[in-house]
């Protein structure tokens, strides 16, 4: 079965680097830990393609009443001598506990650059609650999240500017079976001053084991921005698989 799925990953045309977005518990992994993944994909012939992508999270978790994660990803891309990707993110979130099981509070900063949506940088910084709302056995659980961010866009087709506070509600579900898991994640970001503005996400991601450390990751979004740059298709899809290593 593991031989049957890596030749699949390696016979995949698209190739990224992934990192979970199952949630993160306190106490789930003591110390200090982390994630990379990279990719490259190279096609010559009636197609000309290059693709590039790297991801890397590391993670402190003091075992007891927070963790504090960071991510950062970058891609880059072209199609018969075209760029057609070229995309930053970073992440930071401390996680701390307000009651024993249930109740956890978030803080976050975030950095995003995309230059084929026009976005030449969106700096988010926020703070929320998250809840446990279900658990099943020990290997199946259920949060919800509620809080707010602020959020500043430049963008690169007119210079123009944008200061936005917007709540951030989302719910997400993982489950564990054996050593794989599957994770679904749905966000919810509207302008508080006006809710026909939204950001809308549902990721959805299997992990796979393979050998030891490391595990074979399948990843679909699909996102919606309800008033998106002149310019700018409302709605993405897209697929990610990679092999990601932990350490």
């Amino acid at each position: 079965m593991k031989s049957i799925l890596i030749l699949l990953i390696i016979t995949t045309q698209t190739l990224f680097g992934l990192i979970s977005i199952a949630p993160v518990k306190i106490a789930e992994k003591p110390g200090l830990h982390g994630k990379i993944s990279t990719s490259l994909q190279t096609r010559r012939g009636s197609t000309k393609k290059e693709s590039y992508k790297a991801a890397f999270r590391i993670a402190y978790d003091n075992n007891s009443t927070h963790v504090t994660w960071s991510e950062v990803s970058a891609e880059y891309g072209k199609s018969n001598d075209v760029e057609d990707t070229n995309r930053l993110y970073m992440h930071i979130r401390h996680i701390y506990a307000l009651t024993e099981e249930v109740v956890r509070g978030e803080i976050l900063g975030q950095l995003q650059r995309d230059k084929f949506k026009l976005i030449r940088e969106r700096a988010i910084t926020g703070l929320g609650l998250r809840l446990k709302a279900f658990e099943l056995l020990e290997s199946s659980k259920g949060y919800l999240g509620v809080g707010g961010f602020y959020e500043n866009i430049n963008y690169t087709s007119d210079d123009a500017t944008e200061n936005h506070i917007r709540g951030n509600s989302y719910f997400t579900y993982t489950s564990g079976f054996n050593e794989n898991s599957f994770s679904y994640t749905l966000y919810y970001q509207p302008l508080l001053d006006n809710f026909s503005d939204y950001i809308e996400s549902h990721k959805f991601q299997l992990k796979i084991h393979v050998f030891k450390k490391l595990s074979l990751s399948f990843k679909l979004s699909y996102d919606v921005d309800s008033k998106p740059p002149e310019g700018i298709n409302k709605y993405d899809f897209y697929q990610e698989t990679s092999f990601v290593f932990e350490f």
